[in-house]
């Protein structure tokens, strides 16, 4: 039988979702964790994965049981008690046997939020710039992010990615509005799938146009080059939060 897992972690204890062989990662905690209280094996099948640092507001895995989970509410609770306060599992959710976590997923969000002011309490979930950014030029470099096909300029070096095409459906600035006074923005990109390192490097590049280092034409020709190097480099990762995955099977 086969189960979604809706949870959601700060990635800041983690060395990202996928397992590692000598690090702890979110997926290790949770499969080892879901064994127990399952009493076999469980292999976690994410939406994705997300580096090293990096948060989930929202993130799903598959797994499959020898026999049905018949108190969900139960499971829920023991769980949550196992996996520490770092992770937190929201909803059991029963699927067909052939539903996918990864390639089911018709789209991904990520958030980028960046403070201008030194905040102890956003230091692990926000990125501390030493300037205020023109948010004006960042979003006319951000919109030819919906125009383009192939993202190899923000692909990660000599990864085993077959494809580097992605559907950006939104890419934008605004003003981060938080509880604690601190200003700042927020970048909001959604697509229908990302490569690895794919957010922080675009990121990285439209902060250099909030620099006032590069202006959008150069940023359209980093773009057209399709070539790594061209590119800025990848912001930290505990500015970014995985924050949305859509199924349409999932309300």
């Amino acid at each position: 039988m086969r189960y979604f897992i809706e949870f959601c972690y700060d990635g800041i204890p983690y060395h990202g979702w996928q397992r590692q062989p000598n690090a702890i990662s979110v997926q290790e905690v949770l499969e080892k964790s879901m064994s127990t209280i399952l009493r076999h094996e469980v292999l976690l099948t994410g939406a994705g994965r997300t580096d090293s640092g990096v948060h989930a507001r929202q993130m799903y895995a598959h797994f499959d049981t020898l026999s049905e989970i018949r108190n969900g509410d139960s499971f829920l609770r023991s769980l949550n008690r196992m996996i520490g306060r770092s992770i937190a599992v929201r909803r059991l959710i029963r699927v067909e046997e052939t539903a996918h976590a990864r390639f089911d997923a018709s789209e991904r969000t990520y958030k980028y939020f960046v403070i201008y002011k030194k905040s102890p309490f956003l230091r692990e979930s926000a990125w501390l710039s030493p300037s205020v950014l023109d948010t004006d030029k960042m979003n006319q470099a951000a919109k030819l992010l919906i125009e383009t096909h192939d993202f190899t300029s923000f692909a990660k070096l000599h990864s085993d990615t077959k494809t580097n095409v992605c559907d950006v459906r939104n890419a934008y600035w605004v003003k981060y509005e938080n509880s604690f006074g601190v200003p700042g923005i927020v970048f909001t990109i959604s697509a229908d799938r990302f490569l690895r390192n794919m957010v922080r490097a675009v990121v990285g590049t439209l902060v250099e146009v909030g620099r006032g280092k590069i202006n959008v034409e150069d940023f359209r020709n980093i773009i057209l080059s399709a070539d790594r190097c061209s590119a800025g480099t990848s912001m930290p990762g505990e500015g970014l939060f995985l924050w949305e995955v859509k199924y349409p099977y999932i309300s």
